[in-house]
């Protein structure tokens, strides 16, 4: 637990044996310093990178970072 983060940046994504079910994934950073690709086309992978250009997630989406 951790008393001086009340808020954590979490990534969502989408789980492939469910159509219904996400997982979730703290990560690091402000939600603002991560960019979202959305994959294009029913197969297209989504890609998740910090504003350095360090990948942090590809795969299905949709994808959020809150």
């Amino acid at each position: 637990m951790d008393l001086f983060d009340a808020h954590r940046t979490v990534l969502r994504h989408p789980v492939w044996y469910s159509a219904t079910a996400f997982e979730e994934r703290p990560l690091p950073l402000q939600p603002g310093d991560y960019k979202i690709v959305p994959g294009l086309g029913h197969d297209g992978r989504w890609t998740v990178t910090s504003l350095k250009g360090e990948p942090v997630y590809s795969g299905i989406g949709p994808v959020t970072v809150e």
